[in-house]
This record gives structure tokens, C-alpha cells and sequence, in this order.
């Protein structure tokens, strides 16, 4: 998988029910291979190895979406901000409400 790379859950994570698609805002190597982290609707996120992404992610399509990486508190900020609202299908007004 790869930046903007759209992933389905297999398992519940990070209150998210199975079936959750999340987007690739990042990937990394930091000697164990090739992990990626990922951001969902509910706007929690977290970083899976590649043994991790075979047991909790489905690859479902890459998409066009790209994202610079800066920390967490720009990635939370970004996120209220609506930069992953369309990727994730997120409805702006809804989530004001939310």
C-alpha cells in the first residue's frame, strides 16, 4: 500500500467497526519493512506494520488523495480542518454537529 492508498478494516480498531475504510496519510520504514499509517472517519489513527496490515487492513484502491506528514497535532488539526473530509467521505456540516 501507498500514500493515498484507501484500506478497509477486517477487525474493530481504534472504535471503528469492521469494514471501516481509512486512508494511507503516510508510510515509513523504520527497519522492520514497510509500514503505513493510516487516518479514519472518526479521526483516531495509527501505524501498521506489514504484519499488522495483512491481519487488520484490505487494500480497497489507491486514490490521487496526497498528504505531507508534519506530527499528530498538524495531522488532528488537518482533520478538523476538513483536509481528509472527501477522501474518507466525511460530510463537513455532519461532523460540525458530530
Amino acid at each position: 500500500m501507498k500514500l493515498g492508498s484507501k484500506v478497509r478494516l477486517k477487525v474493530p480498531c481504534l472504535g471503528n467497526p469492521v469494514g471501516t475504510i481509512g486512508v494511507c496519510y503516510e508510510t515509513y520504514d523504520i527497519g522492520w519493512g514497510l509500514g503505513i499509517s493510516v487516518i479514519f472517519p472518526n479521526g483516531e489513527y495509527d501505524g501498521f506494520s506489514q504484519e499488522e496490515q495483512k491481519g487488520f487492513l484490505e487494500f480497497v484502491e489507491d486514490t490521487n488523495f496526497s498528504y505531507n506528514f508534519q506530527n499528530v497535532m498538524t495531522l488532528s488539526r488537518d482533520f478538523d480542518k476538513g483536509v481528509f473530509d472527501e477522501v474518507l467521505g466525511i460530510n463537513s456540516v455532519k461532523k460540525l454537529y458530530a
